[in-house]
């Protein structure tokens, strides 16, 4: 890891749980462990997110619901295990920072019992497959090492057919998913950037050749593998360095075992705005020109959009990846105007990445 852990907090009821007890004891290793009754009182400083701090809880709710896409924009379908929330990096955009009102690192330590019942539900829904990822609203693999979700998680894969999960990440902590025997129905994704962003941006995250050092070594040992270039960024000499990322792409990785690569542009939610200009003064990520979108959320000029998601799709096309590219949260003109063509709606979209999975992990 490189973060620190500081402080671990056992919250109300997380006490019984045995993935909390397995957590605190791998814990003692990284920071002193106290139970608490919940949440200290808030700060002054109202953008204190207190990345030092991990808090171990049961959530009350479902950990399992569909990706909060909205009806304007194409939405792939996705389905969201809530593992926790918040992140141990710190990249400027991340939308995250405006996303919750509660600080610290969130660990959920009851997802092993809820994941029985998930299953029952998906087996009883009846769709044949499940695109089902934990990178939502936290990093899926940072805090691994401390709470192993990747020893819990792939045995619940190979129990449900129907499932495949994927494993999204900036990090290089890959060493829970190597120490697994299970391989199948199993996606592990890198989000890249270009490496000027990565460098700038992207605070405690791995370099971009650190993380596709980790991919290939995933690759080698059976895994499937997903991209997300989300969120590009224009800056300058932008083409020339998302082409040297994708370079770097070419020289770790096979492209015939990537399963798909998500496009998505900049975009935040106007309370974001203020956050940034407070956490990171030096950033200039800011520095383009966005307007409202359908969604209400301030997004590049439809031209600018385009022109990136089409200098990518050409780019990947040459690296090999001539299908499984896509575009995450954008309009039908968009995809067309960039892609070359547009699913008719979210359920065609969802539908082409099913037939993606069906066809990398010969599903029915």
């Amino acid at each position: 890891m490189n973060f620190k852990i500081k402080k671990a907090v056992l919250e109300k009821d997380a006490e019984n749980y045995p993935f909390a007890q397995r957590a605190v004891e791998r814990l003692q290793c990284f920071s002193s462990v106290r139970a608490t009754d919940g949440l200290p009182p808030k700060g002054d400083d109202e953008f204190d997110l207190d990345k030092e701090t991990l808090r171990l809880l049961p959530f009350p709710g479902q950990l399992l619901k569909p990706c909060p896409g909205t009806r304007e924009y194409l939405c792939c379908g996705y389905q969201i295990l809530n593992i926790g929330t918040n992140c141990p990096l710190n990249c400027s955009y991340c939308i995250l920072q405006a996303y919750f009102n509660q600080p610290s690192l969130r660990v959920f330590v009851n997802v092993e019992q809820q994941l029985e019942g998930i299953g029952k539900a998906l087996h009883i829904s009846g769709r044949k497959i499940f695109r089902i990822g934990t990178g939502e609203f936290t990093d899926s693999l940072a805090l691994d090492p401390i709470v192993k979700w990747t020893q819990v998680l792939p045995s619940f894969v190979a129990e449900h057919e129907n499932v495949v999960l994927e494993f999204k990440t900036k990090t290089v902590s890959i060493e829970g998913l190597l120490s697994s025997t299970y391989r199948d129905r199993i996606v592990v994704s890198w989000s890249l950037n270009s490496p000027s962003i990565a460098a700038t941006e992207e605070h405690g995250a791995p370099s971009i050749r650190k993380r596709l050092e980790a991919a290939r070594t995933c690759q080698r040992e059976g895994f499937t593998l997903g991209f997300h270039f989300d969120p590009l960024i224009e800056h300058p000499s932008w083409k020339d360095e998302y082409a040297r990322t994708i370079d770097v792409l070419d020289h770790f990785v096979d492209p015939s075992k990537v399963i798909w690569i998500s496009l998505g542009c900049l975009r935040y939610m106007p309370s974001l705005k203020g956050v940034i200009r407070k956490r990171f003064p030096e950033s200039h990520i800011l520095d383009g020109e966005f307007v409202p979108g359908l969604d209400g959320k301030m997004r590049y000029i439809k031209p600018v959009r385009a022109e990136m998601y089409s200098f990518m799709k050409e780019k990947l096309g040459q690296w090999g990846m001539e299908r499984g590219v896509y575009l995450c949260m954008e309009s039908r003109d968009v995809w067309q105007k960039a892609l070359g063509w547009s699913p008719e709606n979210s359920e065609g979209l969802s539908d082409y990445l099913d037939r993606r999975a069906a066809s990398a992990f010969a599903l029915p």
